[in-house]
């Protein structure tokens, strides 16, 4: 059955319908632009609310594998489980990859989906069209443009995962025999060993996977790759590793929790920086729930309590 017939089958459309929407999906988005944290801006491409939905029916009609190396934008892992994986090890080598999703056009796509070594869909050159038109943004707004992932789309991050899984497979198996802990967060990659200086080996086998699997279309941001040990402070994911092999949100964002918790005390929050406050929270007690419970403990159940309630009343 064609990915048009399964679709419409699947959204309760017609085949004429969903082949006509189809036909300018890759155009179908909303651009927005927000600043980075350094410098720059990042541009998000969102589709439109009914090519979601089709997004979401082709990831529910058509599976794809993700390898367990992976710990982003899947089910049941979070930053905490990726910060986890490094806790034994004292040596750290993260590497950011640069423009991650929006590096992955249709021609990488179809080329990692021949490389996967899972059992796969069969698609006709149709399909593969159609196919196209559902996860894929134009940028340039024509008919033949180029055709990337997008910031944004709910297809992306499944798909951007797919996409590195016999990279993974094969980084994860190489890791194994060095006795390396390999996890990838998303454009982040993270390796963790005990043995001194072997994590600077590494280097140069990544850079000649990335030109194997992707052809040069990811490359390093050299600017973000950094080494650190206990000696220093070792960071995962925005997850702060302790020399007692603990997970902790980190010093400076407690002093800052502290100092939002007071002046909420103080009635000195406006609505969003109560949101804001709220969201810390929540990333503390899913990370390190002691502290949570030095902060009921300094400023009484009830404060911390009618923080979480605020604005929804």
């Amino acid at each position: 059955m064609s990915v048009i017939k399964q679709l419409a089958d699947y959204l309760d459309k017609n085949d004429a319908e969903v082949r006509r929407f189809l036909l300018t999906a890759p155009q179908k988005y909303k651009i927005y632009k927000i600043p980075k944290r350094t410098h720059g801006h990042r541009v998000i491409a969102q589709p439109s609310k009914e090519l979601k939905e089709y997004q979401r029916a082709f990831l529910k009609l058509y599976p794809f594998p993700v390898h367990s190396s992976a710990m982003a934008y899947c089910k049941g892992k979070s930053i905490k489980d990726n910060a986890f994986s490094h806790v034994k090890n004292e040596y750290f080598l993260k590497i950011d990859l640069e423009n991650f999703f929006n590096s992955i056009t249709n021609e990488l796509f179809w080329n990692c989906f021949e490389q996967c070594s899972h059992s796969l869909p069969h698609f006709t050159s149709r399909d593969r069209k159609t196919v196209e038109r559902i996860i894929f943004w134009s940028p340039s707004k024509t008919t033949n443009g180029k055709l990337i992932l997008s910031v944004g789309a709910p297809s992306s991050p499944l798909l951007s995962n797919f996409c590195f899984y016999e990279f993974d497979q094969c980084l994860n198996s190489f890791c194994i025999k060095k006795r390396i802990i390999y996890t990838r967060y998303a454009d982040d990659l993270i390796f963790s060993t005990n043995e001194k200086k072997l994590l600077h080996t590494l280097l140069p086998i990544i850079k000649e996977r990335l030109i194997v699997f992707f052809n040069g279309a990811l490359r390093l941001n050299h600017a973000k790759t950094t080494f650190s040990s206990r000696a220093h402070n070792r960071h995962v994911t925005g997850v702060t590793i302790n020399n007692e092999g603990t997970l902790s949100i980190g010093r400076d964002r407690k002093r800052y929790i502290k100092h939002l918790v007071y002046q909420f005390k103080l009635n000195q929050l406006d609505h969003s920086d109560i949101e804001h406050l709220q969201g810390l929270l929540s990333f503390a007690k899913h990370i390190e729930p002691a502290f949570i419970k030095s902060l009921k403990s300094k400023y009484t159940d009830i404060l911390i309590d009618s923080i979480y309630k605020a604005n929804h009343e």
